[in-house]
């Protein structure tokens, strides 16, 4: 029980930004442009079932890498920060204002 007296002092910082996701939406856009291009060849053929089915199958296979890429990437960009005393006193008294609570 000693050690949850101690979890106070650190707070959780993430620092991801744009930049560091915009290569893999680059990427997964550049995937749906592509399917939409097979899908548009196929779509000429006899049967253009064919042409929906390739569309749905390469999104429905590069949605889970698309997630495991943007999880994986925040979690790298989660930080545990140690937090000085004396800004640890301030921050547990948050300064008076006049503002009204939000009522949802």
């Amino acid at each position: 029980m000693n050690n949850f007296k101690n979890l106070h002092r650190y707070r959780l910082a993430c620092t991801l930004s744009f930049g560091d996701i915009y290569g893999q939406i680059i990427v997964w856009l550049l995937v749906i442009f592509l399917s939409l291009a097979a899908a548009m060849g196929l779509m000429g053929a006899s049967r253009p079932i064919y042409a929906l089915a390739t569309v749905g199958l390469i999104l429905v296979l590069s949605l889970p890498f698309l997630l495991f890429a943007f999880v994986t990437t925040l979690l790298n960009h989660i930080e545990v920060r140690e937090v000085a005393p004396s800004s640890e006193t301030a921050s547990n008294n948050p300064p008076a204002t006049n503002q009204q609570p939000a009522i949802i």
